[in-house]
């Protein structure tokens, strides 16, 4: 008897997850790329959180990214608005998204109650952060470093990768741009 159910259940699952799968229509992706991270107007400045990568600026803070057109750079300003750091646009190699999901506060505090499941009810509450990531040449010290920025939505991020690669004038590639070598 426990195995007819056991290979009942088997068939109920089997079946439960191939009815659900549905067929997405073929879709140009390139085009569906070029809409969402192509804004109309390029911003001038996006708030941001520094979250390290160079050198001599170790310390996480929350400010705002400009991009300078008229000094050809990338300029991070503190919450106090002083300039602390920026990046010639030559010197950027790419730029580009990464996105990490992790688990939310409400997530870590229903996860901290003493009920039985509850650290696995909070488990499955996350939220996405986006990363802007700079990897650039320095040319003071010739040396390649890596620059991440946490901004708020993806919109915003992918808009601040549009506005970096178009000003720094990249190469698109794929969620990319790239600054392809020259031999």
């Amino acid at each position: 008897m426990t195995r007819v159910l056991i290979s009942f259940a088997a068939l109920l699952i089997l079946f439960t997850v191939g009815a659900s799968a549905q067929v997405r229509p073929a879709v140009s992706s390139d085009s569906e790329e070029a809409e969402r991270t192509a804004p109309a107007v390029l911003p001038k400045s996006i708030a941001t959180e520094y979250q390290g990568g160079i050198y001599g600026f170790s310390e996480k803070e929350k400010g705002t990214i400009k991009f300078d057109e008229l000094n050809e750079r990338l300029v991070f300003f503190g919450e106090d608005g002083k300039e602390k750091f920026s990046i010639p646009y030559e010197a950027i190699v790419v730029v580009y998204p990464s996105k990490k999901k992790v688990q939310s506060g409400t997530g870590r505090a229903i996860g901290a109650i003493p009920f039985p499941g509850a650290s696995l009810g909070g488990a499955f509450l996350k939220k996405q952060k986006n990363y802007l990531v700079i990897q650039y040449l320095d040319p003071d010290v010739d040396i390649r470093g890596t620059v991440n920025f946490l901004i708020d939505t993806g919109d915003e991020l992918f808009a601040a990768i549009h506005a970096v690669g178009q000003n720094a004038e990249l190469q698109r590639r794929g969620d990319a741009y790239i600054r392809k070598k020259t031999y």
